[in-house]
């Protein structure tokens, strides 16, 4: 396992839980959003921490965390991914995966031998956005980022979407998009914070806003509330 971040104790990411936040390297995609782009390149993620470091902090805090978080990055990404789960499992720990769900057939590896007890899913933009907001490269996975969305939704494991509300999607994107999640059980807004980079004044001549008001995202989520089964917002 590539893991580029420890956070040792959180409240925030793993709900009703007090967890670690392990942090992978790399990813797929390339969301200009992102507040974790350190983690895409090996130049910038810097020295790595052994696995073995990370599971000794586990194995000492067991009576102190309830649970584990593997975010990234795309931790799906790690080809000894599986075996790392096992391990943290070993010790007890439940465990929530963050991904973009690029990799279905792992996630449902994952879920099958009861390896994750919650999963949340970014579902960054309808489709037909996908490379406009994630990158070039999200024209290639759309079909099993579709792929995850089912295997999710059949309920095997809790799990959430979220949706980082930049100033590239309109309300209308969102609500089609609820509409593709129809019946699921939690769908995260999550406000948009702009991303600290050197050309951003560039891309902000494509945006349609810097930030959406509080206001119209809980109308927004009026609205989505009426489509899957529950609608929160984060960050604002």
């Amino acid at each position: 396992m590539q893991i580029a971040g420890l956070i040792k104790n959180s409240v925030v990411d793993y709900p009703g839980k007090i967890a670690a936040v392990i942090f992978t390297s790399g990813c797929n995609l390339d969301c200009y959003y992102c507040h974790n782009r350190f983690l895409l390149s090996p130049k910038t993620w810097g020295d790595l921490l052994s696995e073995e470091e990370v599971l000794r902090f586990l194995e000492k805090r067991k009576k102190l965390l309830d649970g584990v978080v593997i975010s990234g990055g795309e931790p799906t990404l790690q080809k000894d991914l599986k075996e790392f789960l096992r391990k943290v499992k070993n010790l007890d720990y439940e465990i929530k995966l963050d991904t973009n769900g690029t990799n279905p057939a792992l996630l449902k590896d994952l879920i099958d031998n009861k390896l994750l007890d919650y999963v949340a899913m970014d579902f960054k933009a309808p489709f037909q956005k996908y490379s406009q907001i994630c990158g070039s490269n999200a024209s290639l996975v759309l079909e099993e980022i579709k792929e995850s969305i089912k295997i999710l939704l059949t309920g095997q494991v809790a799990y959430e979407f979220r949706t980082t509300f930049n100033p590239e999607l309109k309300k209308e994107d969102i609500l089609e998009m609820a509409e593709y999640i129809q019946g699921a059980r939690l769908y995260v807004l999550q406000q948009y914070r702009k991303p600290d980079l050197p050309d951003y004044e560039k891309l902000a001549l494509r945006l349609q806003q810097d930030v959406y008001s509080t206001d119209f995202i809980k109308e927004t989520v009026q609205k989505v509330s009426e489509i899957v089964a529950v609608c929160e917002t984060r960050g604002i």
